[in-house]
């Protein structure tokens, strides 16, 4: 087909679930274009992505890879995306630079769920996208359109198929391309033959055919006038109407092959080239401001151990030069990414994918322009709300103090990862997307920062309580010579209501205890709090002081303090103690096929379910909403995503304090005790 070519560079971004062959797909069309001379392979360890030693320890790839090349006159950037639904925030990232995204997607329709949430994101944000269906080598007797209407079930646009399969002795051996209505026979690793449509294969092919010009034609009246009148198109007009539905983002072209043996690879190649959008249509689609000379947005951060900040950016439109200021900093060096190798330019054209050098206020998501940095853009995706976490210590003491600095930058790096220290417990907890993103951050403190951590279950923030009041008279003496410590307190303690906290109440009258003391008492009383009978913070209790004796010499703000500590660890014990665990509101979500298996799996934890109901804004999704037990939250979402092919997720908020009694209360205190204990 004619084609005028594009002078701009452009962007592709490869996704889909873990293990649907992403990686090799990109290996497949460096080596189609030229761009490397020898094809390497995950199973190796030798290919262009998943360079790192994260990525090979696990044979997945666990951060966005970029490889450049040109095809036909043309420079690309391919974004290579974790399939990971734990490392989903770095491909939401990549996916907002690129011009066009490609599903890679296994033929087999029972895993149509795994690419819901990424059909999702992508309409939502009207990225164009193209589905590549991989592995058909291996779909036996079944049909590609099956395959394709199970994934129908998953999109909310129309999946339109671009060639139909010549199948021989059971196997797909080549296609027919449904717009040029020419054959091709797959030559595994050698680009495919042209042949004779099979005489077989041809009623099938027009059938398929008038499908897919139906379908272009609900956007196009001029093209649906045209078939009520069985006018045949113009092949340029089919090419022109897919390209332009497609960079509007309403119908997803399908396609198959095999990246392993590289069949269908040049197909796809070509189908990018001819009919994805170019870099002025993206950026006016990405919200891109039109009086910025130089614009550039940072989609990915990285820290070297000795190297430094390096951002990864789109150049949305005019020149990035090195040394220019670009974002209000200097830009110290240019370079063009191939995996973990780099190129260094000059300067990089709008369109162009680039690591630039020490930008150190750039932040994932900023634009940075000529005129300074914009911030994170206004269309940029929300960061996921945080599923798993663990307590993070240093295996040696000596590398406490740059523990947090390290997970800081790891953090820069990944936004999706959250740093909390814990007001509660004390504890460094790092949040983030599940085990496996967790995992991968600790390997790599270990890797880049030579920080060795272990990471735990962080505590629970039990609290407790008391049920029953008392009271009580404690008196504090001691002689030392010299001056004395002299204090007498009479207390009336009292339970409250959950969730009124701490109150505390001065009845003295007659200056039994004169009024400079009566802040020393509350403190000592709040100091005691902090760790009452049973090891926990107590709360929702009060405490009245209502008379008392001093010393005119001896009595100081230090000993009132002491004797209200004193009081509370003597009264106390006698108020009926109780454990409290905090009680969290969870809002479960899951395909509809799942609802069931997630109310089994809440009752399982204690939980109580107050209903479920159709997730807002997603077909066949439902949400559980339920009161769970923060104890039973740590590994919630491991089992959530077993029971739901790992599509499920949960957000959570604080609810109440629940009194915990029997056999779960007491291997809690238990555990505080030895805890306390190794303090």
């Amino acid at each position: 087909m004619p084609h005028t070519q594009i002078q701009t560079a452009r962007c592709a971004a490869l996704v889909g679930p873990y293990l649907s062959g992403k990686t090799s797909l990109l290996e497949s069309l460096l080596s189609a274009a030229g761009a490397t001379t020898r094809k390497g392979s995950v199973r190796d360890g030798n290919a262009v992505g998943d360079s790192s030693p994260e990525a090979k320890a696990r044979q997945m790839s666990v951060e966005v890879n970029v490889a450049s090349f040109e095809f036909l006159g043309e420079r690309w950037s391919v974004l290579d995306c974790p399939g990971s639904v734990e490392l989903a925030c770095e491909t939401q990232s990549a996916l907002m630079v690129a011009d066009v995204a490609v599903i890679v997607a296994e033929a087999v329709p029972e895993k149509a769920v795994l690419l819901a949430p990424l059909f999702k994101f992508l309409d939502d944000n009207r990225i164009p996208h193209l589905l590549f269906i991989n592995k058909v080598d291996s779909l036996g007797d079944l049909r590609v359109r099956d395959v394709v209407q199970a994934y129908q079930a998953v999109s909310a646009r129309k999946l339109v198929l671009r060639e139909v399969p010549i199948r021989e002795g059971g196997k797909i051996t080549g296609f027919v391309d449904l717009v040029s209505e020419r054959a091709w026979h797959f030559n595994p690793h050698k680009p495919s033959n042209l042949v004779q449509i099979p005489d077989s294969l041809k009623d099938r092919e027009h059938e398929a055919r008038q499908e897919m010009l139906e379908a272009v034609a609900d956007y196009d009246d001029a093209l649906l006038e045209k078939l009520l009148e069985d006018v045949a198109p113009d092949t340029q007009e089919v090419y022109d109407r897919l390209a332009s539905e497609l960079a509007d983002d309403l119908i997803v072209p399908v396609f198959f092959g095999s990246a392993e043996n590289d069949n269908g690879i040049r197909r796809l190649l070509k189908a990018l080239r001819h009919e994805g959008p170019d870099v002025a249509t993206s950026a006016e689609r990405a919200g891109i401001p039109a009086d910025a000379t130089v614009a550039a947005q940072v989609f990915k951060t990285l820290n070297g151990s000795h190297a430094g900040k390096i951002s990864l950016a789109r150049v949305w439109r005019g020149t990035v030069n090195d040394g220019m200021t670009l974002g209000g900093e200097r830009v110290s060096g240019v370079f063009r990414m191939m995996g973990h190798n780099q190129e260094k330019l000059s300067q990089a054209a709008a369109g162009e994918v680039v690591a630039l050098g020490r930008l150190d206020k750039a932040a994932t998501g900023d634009l940075l322009t000529d005129k300074g940095n914009a911030g994170r853009a206004a269309l940029w995706p929300e960061l996921p709300p945080p599923v798993f976490g663990l307590a993070l210590h240093a295996q040696n003491r000596n590398d406490e103090v740059k523990l947090t600095a390290a997970i800081q930058k790891l953090v820069e790096e990944d936004p999706s990862l959250r740093l909390d220290q814990s007001t509660d417990t004390g504890e460094l907890v790092l949040w983030g997307q599940g085990d496996i993103h967790l995992q991968i951050a600790m390997d790599r403190l270990r890797n880049k920062f030579n920080v060795s951590v272990k990471g735990v279950p962080p505590q629970v923030p039990y609290r407790e309580s008391i049920r029953k009041g008392t009271a009580h008279h404690a008196r504090y003496k001691r002689q030392t010579g010299g001056h004395g410590q002299f204090a007498d307190i009479h207390v009336e303690v009292k339970p409250l209501p959950r969730g009124t906290g701490f109150q505390f109440e001065d009845g003295i009258v007659g200056g039994v205890v004169p009024r400079q003391f009566i802040p020393a008492v509350e403190t000592g009383v709040r100091d005691y709090a902090v760790r009452g009978p049973l090891g926990f913070p107590v709360v929702d209790f009060a405490v009245k002081l209502t008379g008392g004796q001093f010393h005119a010499v001896d009595s100081s703000e230090m000993a009132f303090k002491t004797v209200a500590r004193q009081a509370m660890t003597e009264a106390l014990p006698a108020c009926e103690p109780v454990l409290l665990e905090p009680i969290l509101t969870v809002s479960i979500a899951v395909p509809s096929d799942f609802t069931s298996k997630v109310q089994r799996l809440v009752s399982g934890r204690r939980g109580q379910i107050l209903g479920y109901d159709a997730r807002p804004g997603w077909q066949g999704w439902d949400e559980v909403k339920a009161y769970l037990p923060q104890a039973e939250m740590h590994d919630l979402i491991v089992e959530l995503r077993s029971l739901s092919l790992g599509v499920g997720t949960f957000t959570w908020s604080f609810e109440r304090l629940q009194e915990l009694t029997g056999k779960a209360a007491d291997k809690a205190v238990e555990i505080r005790k030895e805890t306390l204990a190794a303090q």
